[in-house]
């Protein structure tokens, strides 16, 4: 199994439920299909920067580095457009992957992912109303 993506998995699992013991991370990871010894399990949560707090293990928070969501948009925002589910951010060209990479810092849970080309972010949402609502809350970035 691909370390990455076995970290993500770890990450998901922290998130979403109460994990406070390396066997439970075990079991939710083997749930899943990924297997891990304890030894793995350990360098991986060492990598990550969880923690264990009295809510299960957590993950520090990492340092920002580079400018924030609202800096960015503002920069090189052009135009929003909803289709569904679906937010089409269009950027001055060659710009895009800086606001993509800005979104995704931002770890919003109602984004499923991006996708960055040269002058145009796809922002991937759940469901049409939470498609409307982030492009709101970008137009509400950029007014700021």
């Amino acid at each position: 199994m691909n370390k990455s993506f076995r970290q993500g998995q770890i990450l998901k699992i922290i998130r979403g439920k109460g994990i406070y013991t390396q066997d439970e991370l075990a079991r939710e990871l083997a749930q899943l299909g990924v297997p891990a010894t304890q030894v793995t399990l350990s360098r991986d949560m060492r990598e990550l920067g969880l923690v264990k707090t009295p809510e299960g293990y957590r993950q520090l928070p990492a340092e920002r580095i580079g400018p924030d969501l609202a800096d960015v948009a503002n920069e090189y925002l052009l135009d929003i457009r909803v289709a569904q589910n679906l937010v089409v951010l269009r950027t001055s060209p060659g710009n895009a992957n800086s606001l993509a990479i800005a979104i995704d810092r931002e770890d919003l849970d109602e984004i499923v992912g991006t996708v960055a080309g040269d002058d145009t972010v796809l922002v991937i949402t759940a469901d049409n109303e939470t498609a409307s609502a982030f492009r709101r809350r970008m137009l509400d970035v950029i007014s700021t």
